[in-house]
């Protein structure tokens, strides 16, 4: 018999969460991106999930050929943009539209023999200081490229560093967007600056297209919560009891007896732990729901298993059920107390995970 932990994928959920970000942007056309796998949910799933999406964006190249046999005849984007000289007959091959952040890789493109014109999408690093050419390199690229017999349309785009908090003194959103509009001002070509945060949040930026990720998949973006916005659950991770423990004050539970009982406890052991995901750094106190009551970890993650309190839930027993995020407990509950963030977790669950679709 399997372990009884489970990820549950759910895809109602998925295209739920589509909707309202097509309703947050009426008038974009949205890429739903579907890189690390979905987000963890797989790359198939997503795909099938999101088929009523205009495009899909990722940045695993080998993926690609993975969509389009499977029948996506809409565009693909590659959010990264492209590697190697090599990378770009494959991407005429598949009809793959690719960012430009460079100057490298726009000389890859000169020196290319490709069988028909590369649409690509030219980046501006309009403060985020990571990818993309500065607003005073952004019109030279432009030219460079709108030269060459080998690329066909041409797009803008940037990323916000602080969508989730517009208002962040180091970079506020609003001076990227002013950035980015100013430098493509007059420049024809379609625009693209929203994720997710910014979608939710700033839906008068949406411009052309949006480039929705972690809100597809019920997380919330750093910014209130994903119920708040309308989001449902993508993935409930679910698992049992599978051991019992009764002790006394004073003993200590786990590797490095990080947490000492104050009082008599009944101890819950669940088949979950670093190895299939869950995060080790998680502290005690971090919320689990037991058949559907909310208690917490106590001691330290281990590989394979997680100890919970159940002293105030009487009647638990092994085989009760565990649910470590998902429906009924938010994943951002989850990695807020856990310091982490939602995109994590999901990407996280490793490959000995069942998991299955409903």
């Amino acid at each position: 018999m399997p372990r009884p932990l489970v990820a549950t994928i759910h895809s109602n959920a998925l295209r739920h969460n589509l909707a309202v970000a097509r309703r947050s942007a009426p008038g974009a056309r949205v890429w739903a991106v579907v890189k690390a796998n979905g987000y963890g949910h797989g790359l198939i799933r997503a795909m099938r999930a999101f088929n009523s999406a205009d495009g899909l964006a990722l940045l695993e190249v080998e993926n690609v050929t993975v969509l389009r046999e499977l029948g996506w005849t809409k565009p693909i984007l590659l959010l990264e943009g492209f590697f190697e000289a090599s990378d770009l007959a494959f991407l005429t091959k598949y009809d793959i539209e690719t960012v430009v952040h460079c100057n490298e890789q726009i000389a890859m493109i000169e020196r290319s023999r490709v069988a028909k014109p590369l649409n690509v999408h030219l980046k501006l690093n309009s403060g985020m200081n990571r990818l993309g050419f500065a607003p005073e390199q952004y019109r030279d690229a432009y030219n460079r490229l709108r030269a060459l017999h080998q690329v066909g349309n041409i797009s803008f785009m940037t990323h916000f560093a602080n969508a989730d908090n517009a208002g962040n003194p180091r970079m506020p959103l609003q001076e990227q967007a002013k950035c980015f509009f100013s430098t493509v001002e007059g420049l024809p070509g379609e625009r693209s600056l929203s994720n997710s945060a910014a979608v939710l949040m700033e839906p008068d930026l949406a411009a052309n297209w949006i480039r929705p990720g972690i809100m597809l998949y019920g997380g919330a973006p750093g910014c209130g919560t994903a119920e708040s916005f309308g989001l449902q659950p993508a993935m409930t991770l679910t698992s049992e009891i599978i051991g019992i423990q009764q002790i006394s004050a004073g003993k200590a539970v786990g590797y490095g007896s990080r947490f000492v009982a104050d009082k008599p406890m009944t101890i819950g052991v669940v088949a979950c732990g670093y190895a299939d995901g869950y995060p080790r750094h998680a502290p005690d106190g971090t919320p689990i729901l037991i058949d559907g009551v909310k208690t917490r970890l106590v001691g330290r993650v281990s590989m394979d298993m997680i100890t919970v309190d159940l002293t105030e839930i009487p009647g638990t027993y092994v085989g009760s059920k565990v649910t470590l995020w998902g429906e009924g407990l938010p994943i951002d509950d989850v990695a807020n107390v856990a310091g982490t963030i939602g995109y994590e977790l999901m990407c996280a669950v490793t490959s000995r995970v069942r998991i299955v679709e409903e």
